[in-house]
């Protein structure tokens, strides 16, 4: 792309594709407002351990559109000149722009640069489709572009397609029927980074007694340490070295991303190279991938054909400069999907002929798990059996393939390794479809694997057309497997949505009571930083897919990094964050913001929750304002706002001791952050974390501080969360004992109140460590965990993980779910529906940099769809009251039998705190003209607000919520 392009977006994308790191710059012609704690809040440079997607080449590449004036034709948005433009009659929206790549090409983004010359024609709503043969097409992204002129990336999960299509719904400001585009390009796609929770790794050799070069420093998720192999002993340890990965369980590997060390010194890059996998650390395949790596300091992504292994080798052959005979790395990670091989339960197989005679050669052994048995052609007999030999295996129902592993025979006898073959699908065993023809195995003992187009059949055939050695007309196999569709969506993990992009990072978020979802980043889209006095906010009706754009500046005030809680009236009290005094109130009645009284403590990254009185209790918050506990600042206590008084300061209502250890030096810069707080009884707030020690916190008086123990054997969780799974149980996750650049944890607990009594125990961990994740309560009293680092280091998104995990209540477990397509890291936000789907988005909010998500997935649980990914049906609740005071019942008819009952509040979501959710399950009983249900009495349990009412079926399957009003 030519210099004038990406001066039209920001300096630093410059910096972002040379140097592989993430870092904040302000856009040209942002203003450049004074801030008074620009100082200690601006990130560091943080080096990107996985190359991120490149433009794909556009040589051969066909444009056509719905309309294409001579004079601004399509051609115009492929031709690397911004100046020129791609701009449509003004004929009827929507418009359409196709590009027919000419070949399959794995795509993962496409970005948009809108035209210099006019903002007519800017694109609004969006949608992004593919098509492989460009009849057909499947929506893979929607959304809405900000209505300026920098270029927008609207990611999705990689797919292989030659045809995509851009379909402009709207124009970004209303002027006109027109689209318009300067520049149109596809980004390359890769799979995504697999999660290092419990990896290990090995090195032939290994620097540990003058230096830490370690090789586990490739998993840690700090770029700043590096495996090093042995110097300090003359002579130093010769090439080749070699270290290994293993994974602890298979994956469905396609890449391997190298970080060299970082900080200036190049000794030991890695230049020439050899990659191999292995399902058992003994048994290697032929090398995956060969090469060189450059001589330079950003992250470099290998990618090769998809293999299903446990361990990656990763061999250095030369050191990149000629340097030395070293080796070093700062970071290795591994790209790929989760192990998609089919269950075969109840599958037979049948072969073209078999030994059976002089040796157990039976088809059957392909099937049986042991390694050990084979099936082999039949030989005994003179002449034997002639090449071709086929394998037919029976799934015994119709199920989406998508590719086949061979295990060849064990190494000490080659005969009849699988060499020239071809794969065939059938619905009905008689009328065959080619899925792979001319392929040919290596002559090598390991796992083979095949990867093809998904297709749904019955029957798969692989047919053996040579012997790899060639030694004589033999088959063999030791095992044969079948593939699921790699990355495919599996009902019992749930199914994500596309991406819907949206104008701004969404960091905040809110559940309305209307059904559509308030979001908004700070005084600009994409930055946090250098500005004041007004908020970006995206608003998303998931009814009708519209995302809305409004700047708010009514109040004066930046919301980034604020408290926000609900009144009992549905108003949104949102405080503090850059503007740090300050106070807004939003209503949705209304769709109105109005200015608040300012608060007594300026604050930013501090929590709030709404009380049993309906009053809001703030605390913490040293993010922004002046630092607690520095400088003669006295900690910042806690304080609470009413509607007829305002704020008032509760001295008693001390910060000390639910501070954490974190290693900041800065006094309680990032030991005061994020409090998680959870409104009880008579105005009391619980903080269950992220401090080791919990407190009670009282809210009348100047208010009062009583501890309330300790989290068991927890130590501090900073940037975990916590979550009310039901009356006085919370479940927390997560987190780590400094705000970044430590280990996260695993380890969830769950908690009890009695009375004033907390106790805590642990149990089963997480999967994967995570801090800067979001935790979301269903319906069903089930808790689903979403993204987050091994390593937490804000605006990068190494170490992020992908894959959901849900805990369940009555076993005290979590489960793995389907991953996400975009990483969501610092700065994300998840949220239940009213349709019970969790609503997530956001990460980043660092300007110029290359984590930013303009975007939001739709998470659909796994109770919502039934074995075969079709909607469950759902009862209906057909009347509800919108209003109950607490401690009355409730009559609630349903349009068929259901089982149980659950109210959960409406969420609010920033930094990982959510402290307006909680979930109550309420006892059904049956009664005339439907259930009758009681609201808990104690208005700290059943807090003043909007909720949501679920009913649910004897299979967990909830309905759509009806709005109540409580208190």
């Amino acid at each position: 792309m030519s210099a004038k392009w990406w001066s039209r977006g920001t300096a630093t994308l410059i910096m972002c594709a040379c140097t592989g790191a993430v870092v904040i710059a302000h856009r040209s012609g942002e203003p450049a407002a004074s801030d008074p704690h620009a100082a200690h809040l601006m990130p560091r440079m943080v080096p990107v351990a996985v190359a991120t997607p490149a433009p794909l080449p556009r040589t051969g590449w066909k444009v056509t559109a719905d309309s294409s004036p001579s004079a601004t034709g399509a051609g115009k948005a492929i031709d690397n000149n911004p100046a020129t433009t791609w701009r449509t009659a003004a004929t009827a929206l929507p418009h359409t722009f196709t590009i027919d790549t000419g070949n399959l090409v794995a795509v993962g983004a496409l970005t948009y640069l809108p035209p210099s010359d006019s903002a007519n024609g800017r694109i609004g709503r969006y949608r992004i489709s593919i098509s492989a043969d460009g009849s057909v097409y499947t929506d893979v992204a929607t959304g809405t572009f900000a209505d300026d002129e920098v270029v927008k990336t609207s990611s999705f999960a990689t797919v292989l397609t030659r045809f995509v299509r851009l379909t402009a719904l709207t124009e970004a400001g209303e002027r006109g029927l027109w689209s318009a585009a300067a520049e149109i390009n596809l980004l390359g796609g890769t799979d995504p980074a697999l999660a290092r929770t419990g990896w290990s790794v090995s090195a032939d050799s290994q620097e540990t007694a003058a230096e830490n070069g370690a090789a586990a420093n490739v998993l840690d998720g700090n770029t700043a340490t590096i495996w090093h192999t042995a110097w300090s002993v003359a002579p130093a340890a010769p090439l080749p070295h070699r270290i290994t990965v293993d994974t602890k369980a298979v994956h469905l590997v396609s890449g391997l991303s190298y970080l060299p060390r970082q900080g200036g010194s190049r000794n030991g890059n890695i230049g020439q190279y050899r990659v191999e996998t292995s399902t058992d650390g003994a048994t290697w395949g032929v090398a995956a991938a060969t090469g060189a790596f450059a001589d330079v300091s950003t992250a470099q992504t290998i990618t090769f054909d998809p293999r299903l292994a446990r361990y990656v080798r990763l061999t250095a052959l030369t050191e990149a400069g000629n340097r030395g005979p070293w080796t070093s790395a700062a970071e290795i990670n591994l790209l790929g999907r989760a192990d998609p091989t089919l269950a075969r339960t109840g599958w037979t197989v049948t072969a073209s002929d078999q030994e059976t005679a002089r040796e157990n050669g039976a088809a059957a052994n392909v099937l049986d798990g042991n390694a050990a048995t084979i099936w082999h052609s039949a030989w005994s007999s003179t002449p034997p059996a002639p090449l071709p030999h086929s394998l037919t295996v029976d799934l015994r129902s119709a199920v989406r393939v998508g590719g086949l592993a061979y295990l060849p025979r064990p190494a000490a006898s080659p005969n009849g390794r699988i060499g020239r073959y071809k794969i065939e699908t059938s619905s009905d065993g008689t009328a065959w479809s080619p899925r792979v023809t001319g392929g040919a195995f290596p002559d090598n003992p390991a796992l083979q694997t095949v990867v093809f187009p998904p297709v749904t059949a019955r029957y798969v055939r692989l047919t053996a057309e040579s012997e790899a050695g060639s030694r004589g007309p033999w088959s063999s196999a030791a095992e044969i497997n079948l593939l699921g569709p790699s990355g495919s969506a599996a009902p019992t993990r749930g199914i994500w949505s596309a991406p819907v992009g949206f104008p701004l990072v969404p960091v905040a978020a809110a559940q309305l009571p209307n059904g559509k979802i308030l979001t908004w980043s700070a005084f600009a889209r994409d930055t946090f930083a250098g500005g004041s006095g007004r908020t970006v906010t995206a608003t998303y009706d998931p009814s009708t897919g519209v995302v809305t754009q409004r700047t708010v500046t009514e109040t004066g005030h930046d919301m980034f990094c604020p408290g926000i809680s609900v009144l009992p009236d549905g108003r949104l009290v949102v405080t503090g964050g850059n503007d740090s005094a300050k106070t807004s109130l939003y209503n949705p009645a209304t769709d109105a913001w109005t200015t608040g009284p300012a608060m007594t403590t300026a604050r930013g990254y501090q929590s709030s929750t709404t009380l049993s009185d309906g009053r809001v209790f703030t605390i913490g918050g040293s993010w922004s304002g002046p630092v607690g506990g520095t400088g003669g600042t006295p900690h910042k206590a806690g304080e609470v706002y009413s509607t007829a008084a305002g704020w008032t300061a509760l001295p008693g209502a001390r910060a000390e001791p639910m501070l954490t250890a974190d290693a900041n030096p800065n006094g309680d810069y990032r030991k005061d952050n994020h409090a998680w707080l959870f409104a009880w009884s008579a105005g009391t707030v619980l903080q269950a974390g992220p401090s080791r020690a919990m407190n009670w916190y009282s809210t009348t008086g100047t208010g009062g501080t009583t501890p309330a123990g300790t989290r068991a054997d927890d130590v501090d969780a900073m940037n975990g969360n916590a979550v009310m799974y039901d009356a006085g149980k919370i479940l927390t996750v997560g987190g780590a004992t400094s705000y970044e650049n430590v280990n996260a944890s695993t380890s969830a607990y769950a908690l009890t109140i009695s009375g004033t009594t907390v106790a805590a125990r642990r149990t089963s961990s997480m999967a994967n460590a995570r801090s800067f994740a979001n935790s979301v309560v269903l319906p069903d009293g089930k808790v689903v965990v979403f993204g987050g680092q091994n390593f937490p280091v804000p605006f990068s998104d190494n170490t992020a993980v992908l894959s959901a995990e849900m805990w369940n209540p009555a076993t005290e477990s979590f489960t793995t779910l389907a991953s996400s397509a975009i990483p969501r890291t610092y700065h994300s936000v998840a949220t239940l529906m009213p349709d019970a789907r969790v609503f997530t988005g956001g990460g980043g909010l660092c300007g110029g940099c290359g984590t930013n998500h303009f975007d939001s997935e739709i998470f659909t649980p796994p109770n919502l769809l039934n074995p075969d990914g079709t909607p469950a049906s759902r009862p209906v609740i057909t009347t509800a009251p919108a209003t109950a005071a607490n401690g009355t019942s409730i009559t609630v008819a349903t349009n068929r039998a259901v089982s149980s009952f659950a109210i959960v509040r409406m969420g609010t979501a920033t930094h990982s705190v959510n402290t307006d959710q909680r979930r109550l399950a309420l006892a059904p009983t049956a009664v005339t003209g439907g259930y009758r249900l009681t609201i808990p009495a104690d208005r700290g349990v059943a807090l003043p607000g909007y909720w949501m009412l679920f009913a649910m079926d004897a299979q967990g399957v909830p309905s759509i919520a009806k709005t109540i009003r409580i208190g």
